[in-house]
């Protein structure tokens, strides 16, 4: 799993039937910068489906690979990455780095 934030959609006109009705969302991976105690963008993204109603700017946790075909709107699906959390918070032992 890795955390990441939303930052954009992808509309498709025409893909297969196990896909039909799914969100695809734009990611962008993050990571913590411990010294500034900041999230710090990754210049990475992907396409992800989104299984919990996430949105633009949001701050997400993601799973890929076989993990990702597990939940309820991707099992049987041709999917390599899912959305699967709404992040409310992130902290590490020296204090906050996001708070919603």
């Amino acid at each position: 799993m890795f955390i990441a934030k939303v930052t954009g959609n992808v509309v498709t006109t025409q893909k297969v039937a196990k896909m039909t009705g799914t969100k695809l969302l734009i990611i962008e991976p993050l990571c913590v910068n411990e010294a500034d105690k900041t999230f710090a963008p990754t210049g990475r993204s992907f396409v992800a489906v989104d299984s919990v109603g996430a949105g633009a700017g949001e701050i997400v946790m993601v799973t890929q690979g076989s993990s990702a075909r597990m939940t309820d709107t991707t099992s049987d699906a041709p999917v390599d990455c899912v959305i699967i959390g709404i992040i409310d918070s992130v902290n590490v032992p020296d204090g906050v780095v996001y708070e919603k």
